[in-house]
């Protein structure tokens, strides 16, 4: 019955991504495409493993797993409080497929984004792979794998997405930030 309804919840999560990201998959270049696959990735990843949720708590797998899960709450948060508080967004341009926090007037380096540049794809990261350590199956490796190189291109794409935006300005907090990981990655 759980692991049903949980198919059922990723499945509608699934079509919540897909209509949020309608506009994406008229531009397969922009970041939110990307993106998508890897919503759809950990969508698919959470029903697959919820039966070995709370198989061994304590083993050192389920302890990683679980501190990866909830670090995975406060960069998301953080990333888009700040955004929608200094990022200044501005109003929707037609046919955008910007999300309404990602229309942002104004390059946030403050805060979260003082370390990283891109807080909530590291927070999906860590959800992601926080997933596919309650089971480490082939399926929920790969489905993690999926998550990852679809973050890393999303990323990618977001920075000379922004590099056009903000210019010489996100050149240099570039320099200075990581991606994912704060000194690290």
């Amino acid at each position: 019955m759980l692991e049903t309804m949980a198919w059922l919840l990723a499945g509608a999560g699934a079509v919540y991504a897909l209509v949020l990201s309608r506009r994406s998959l008229l531009r397969p270049a922009s970041h939110g495409f990307h993106r998508l696959a890897a919503f759809l990735a950990i969508l698919a990843l959470i029903p697959l493993n919820i039966p070995h949720w709370f198989h061994s708590p304590f083993s050192p797998r389920q302890l990683v797993s679980w501190a990866l899960l909830f670090g995975s709450i406060y960069p998301a948060v953080a990333g888009v409080v700040l955004l929608r508080r200094r990022g200044r967004p501005t109003a929707p341009e037609p046919g955008s497929e910007l999300l309404a926090f990602e229309r942002t007037s104004v390059l946030v380096t403050t805060g979260i984004y003082r370390f990283i540049r891109h807080p909530m794809y590291a927070s999906l990261l860590c959800l992601a792979w926080g997933v596919a350590l309650k089971s480490l199956t082939p399926l929920s490796i790969a489905l993690a794998l999926v998550a990852t190189a679809a973050l890393v291109a999303t990323a990618k794409v977001e920075e000379a997405e922004n590099l056009a935006r903000f210019g010489a300005a996100y050149r240099d907090y570039a320099t200075r930030t990581r991606r994912f990981v704060p000194f690290i990655l």
